[in-house]
């Protein structure tokens, strides 16, 4: 069984995935424009899945190269449905009862349902491909060489160094945080196996920093809030599932 790294696999992801979402990310075709005669719902769930669909795309053809060669272990679900369904549902839940404040003349609670679905769903498509992917790919390394790999690659993939109001130090910062966000979300796909369960943890960034659906309609206690809940609630499922897989290993062998 072959164990070594196809850095052509790599190439072939990191290409599609840079190209296809970037241009759905830098609007280069203004599509927006036209999204915005469709019902909010629509266009939010649609902007989402085109921004996510290059790393999708990238991983589900780098993906399917590298089962020919060996088996991969982290998986939609990973080690327990159950688990990944309760993480997933937690934000959701939050999200709803707090509400967002839109630019859409939506109920705020009805925005928030729709936003935090579509972060959701966002954050998958990225986590099927720098952990679902990526990580697999590199997973024979030692731990510092992986996730400084995969957090260089995260950082080139946003092509935020093209953006005129973006300083030096600006991107600096953001190159930390994506090897800082590959180790922490990479531990919790090592323990769980579950692409779901990381990008829960990638959603919190994403409400915490970036996200242009959520950010700007939800105060800092608010946010502080859902971090606390839902990491806490998270971190005793992520335990116990831990804990669980410990105990299923003599099984299986």
């Amino acid at each position: 069984m072959h164990t070594t790294i196809s850095w052509k696999r790599i190439l072939v992801f990191m290409v599609i995935a840079t190209a296809v979402s970037n241009v759905f990310r830098f609007d280069i075709f203004e599509l927006t424009a036209v999204l915005e005669n469709v019902p909010t719902w629509m266009f939010i769930l649609i902007t989402v899945l085109l921004e996510g669909s290059g790393v999708i795309i990238g991983a589900v053809i780098a993906l399917s190269l590298l089962k020919r060669k060996r088996k991969t272990d982290i998986t939609f679900f990973g080690t327990s449905t159950s688990k990944s369904l309760m993480m997933s549902i937690i934000p959701i839940i939050i999200l709803t009862i707090i509400g967002v404040e839109n630019e859409y003349g939506l109920n705020q609670h009805l925005y928030g349902c729709i936003a935090i679905i579509g972060t959701l769903l966002y954050c998958f498509m990225e986590e099927y491909g720098w952990r679902g992917y990526l990580q697999e790919e590199l997973k024979m390394l030692k731990p510092w060489q992986k996730y400084l790999i995969i957090g260089c690659m995260w950082y080139l993939w946003h092509l935020t160094f093209l953006r005129q109001e973006t300083t030096v130090r600006d991107n600096l910062f953001f190159l930390f945080m994506m090897i800082f966000g590959s180790w922490g979300i990479g531990q919790v796909a090592e323990s769980t196996k579950s692409i779901i369960a990381s990008a829960c943890f990638h959603m919190i960034i994403q409400i915490m920093m970036f996200n242009s659906l959520i950010r700007s309609g939800i105060t800092g206690t608010e946010k502080l809030i859902i971090l606390g809940v839902s990491v806490t609630l998270w971190f005793v499922i992520v335990k116990k599932w831990e804990k669980e897989n410990k105990i299923a290993i003599p099984k299986k062998e």
